[in-house]
């Protein structure tokens, strides 16, 4: 399961560090999509918008290379993934296999930090009041 998680981040950071840097780049020739899937790509071009998506998937590409901050970069990377896939399973369903890969590449390196998010799947916590705190900074005299 190590090898395997390893391979994933491998993959996973490699493949958007190379999306990432050809948004800034240009070096992988893409022809424009056709019809609402252009559109959308257009609106997002024009507003300089994808600039900060390639931007994020840089960062959380080279994050994922080089090991460090692996849930940060789960957590950046996680809303970009969701917006691929719903833009292939809704506009442009040319590229929704790579999509998929990359999800399940996401949810396999997930699962290796999975403690990392411990805290976010708690249906309830405990808040502390204000009497907690001052009482948390009492130093004994010892």
């Amino acid at each position: 399961m190590k090898t395997l998680t390893h391979i994933s981040r491998f993959l996973l950071g490699l493949i958007f560090l190379i999306f990432g840097l050809n948004g800034f780049l240009h070096f992988i020739p893409m022809a424009p999509p056709s019809g609402v899937a252009g559109q959308f790509l257009g609106s997002m071009f024009v507003t300089k918008y994808l600039l900060f998506v390639f931007a994020i998937q840089l960062i959380g590409g080279v994050l994922l290379l080089i090991n460090r901050y692996v849930p940060v970069a789960l957590t950046i990377l996680g809303p970009i993934i969701v917006n691929i896939l719903l833009f292939h399973g809704l506009m442009n369903p040319a590229g929704f296999g790579l999509a998929l890969l990359v999800t399940i590449l996401w949810g396999v390196v997930f699962a290796s930090v999975r403690l990392a998010f411990a805290g976010i799947f708690e249906a309830r916590v405990e808040t502390k009041t204000s009497e907690v705190r001052r009482q948390a900074r009492v130093i004994s005299p010892a």
